[in-house]
């Protein structure tokens, strides 16, 4: 999903490796390509960060139904949108038009925090879907955590009206948290009951 935005830098006559072609062209045209290896770099982090929390979230998890997993596939289609719009930023960030990538950016990461929002509001608010172990405690943590995505991204979003530099810049501190939220989670202590569907 990610790798397919990685692509060979482009010369003026086509990458074609040729007799006339030099190392030191070569290491031009990579070092050229900075916003593409920046963009693969923020993309799988963000997946990656993405992926830790959905496997914390599903710990507290005992039954799947259908909605439930129609809320997840719903998660499944914004994060399958990461790639593109931060290919989309890294390619327009340095012109004229960088804010309206990030606007683009931006409304993807909120989209991708509704989604996240409904799949756990759906589990909290049917009877039986959480483990019995989760408490009351685990479940306010998580739902604050939740919260608060919308609402950066959200200002990340009208930042981008104004600074496309400083969208991006809300939009990569969000990652960071929600990064040290998922490397501070502890799920080993939890007796986890079997998932049923």
């Amino acid at each position: 999903m990610i790798a397919f935005n990685v692509q060979r830098p482009a010369s003026q006559a086509g990458w074609r490796r040729s007799a006339t072609a030099s190392l030191p062209s070569l290491l031009k045209g990579l070092f050229g390509e900075w916003p593409a290896f920046l963009a693969f770099g923020i993309s799988f982090t963000t997946i990656l960060v993405m992926w830790m929390n959905h496997h914390n979230l599903f710990t507290y998890v005992r039954r799947i139904d259908g909605s439930f997993m129609l809320l997840n596939g719903l998660l499944l289609l914004a994060t399958t949108l990461i790639p593109f719009t931060t290919s989309l930023v890294a390619d327009h960030i340095k012109f004229a038009d960088s804010g309206t990538a990030a606007e683009v950016y931006s409304g993807t990461f909120l989209f991708v925090a509704l989604a996240w929002n409904l799949l756990w509001q759906y589990a909290i608010r049917h009877p039986g879907v959480l483990a019995s172990s989760v408490s009351d405690a685990e479940i306010k943590t998580t739902t604050r955590q939740f919260i608060f995505g919308p609402t950066l991204y959200v200002v990340a979003f009208v930042a981008a009206f104004f600074s496309g530099i400083a969208s991006l810049a809300i939009n990569l501190i969000v990652l960071a948290i929600y990064a040290f939220f998922a490397a501070i989670t502890t799920i080993g202590g939890r007796s986890l009951e079997s998932v049923q569907g």
